[in-house]
């Protein structure tokens, strides 16, 4: 099955001919190499290939959106703190923790060419990080969420970048995608087994497409099922490995025309 993509990328403004289909898309940067959400990880990925990075976004005390994916700093950085207890000043301040804000994620994404997939963790953080980007033409981005409620927010809003719902294993992507309302199925399968491909059917596939939806699918770091899906229609697939799906034995070759 091919797809054209050319009118998804004209209508949200998207680079034509950026990189190759599907796009790869750094998860939490290159974090397979780096540590997570850093600006070094997303560098390390765009480096390594990824045309676009996933992060995610908390707020701090004060409103300021951050790049991380637990509010609580104990798993990443070994800091027994909530960013949503802190003012950004303090959280800067804190000694051998790297969490930078969504502004810096998004200068660096324009100065390396990257576009920014953004997945809402705090609730209340899809409108600033929409505005900065609206405010800076950054055009290649994407919003979404598990939290069907912040996509719908954004809709609501008017929001004009395109929309992601994330589905989580046994949930119907159809109907999480209506009640999102949501630009993109993003397919968060990555523990479905030995062969999570097998779930990406044709015929989930072309109801997508129908009604107007593309695909992005999980994070995978295993090369046979990485060289796999990298041969389905879908806009872009995550990794913590960007070299793997651009070097690999599936890295070379282009499935997707964006015009």
């Amino acid at each position: 099955m091919q797809r054209d993509f050319s009118a998804f990328f004209e209508r949200y403004g998207w680079p034509a001919g950026k990189g190759r289909l599907p796009l790869c898309i750094g998860h939490r940067g290159a974090s397979g190499y780096a540590r997570e959400n850093t600006l070094a990880a997303f560098r390390l990925a765009a480096e390594l290939g990824a045309e676009m990075w996933e992060l995610d976004t908390q707020l701090t005390k004060d409103g300021v959106v951050v790049v991380s994916h637990d509010d609580h700093l104990k798993r990443v950085f070994g800091v027994d703190k909530r960013i949503s207890e802190m003012v950004a000043t303090e959280l800067a301040a804190l000694d051998g923790v790297d969490v930078p804000t969504f502004e810096a994620v998004a200068t660096l994404g324009r100065e390396t060419g990257t576009g920014l997939y953004i997945e809402l963790k705090a609730p209340g953080s899809g409108l600033p990080c929409w505005q900065q980007l609206l405010e800076k033409g950054q055009r290649f981005a994407c919003l979404g969420s598990f939290d069907i409620a912040q996509v719908r927010e954004l809709r609501e809003a008017g929001c004009d970048y395109p929309l992601s719902v994330l589905v989580r294993v046994g949930d119907n992507p159809h109907v999480i995608g209506d009640e999102a309302d949501a630009d993109i199925l993003h397919l968060c399968w990555e523990r479905a087994g030995e062969r999570p491909q097998d779930l990406v059917t044709p015929a989930l596939m072309e109801r997508a497409f129908a009604r107007g939806r593309e695909i992005v699918l999980w994070h995978e770091e295993r090369g046979p099922i990485l060289d796999e899906i990298m041969k389905l229609p879908v806009l872009g697939i995550c990794t913590d490995l960007p070299d793997m799906m651009r070097t690999g034995p599936g890295g070379e070759r282009t499935f997707g025309r964006q015009g």
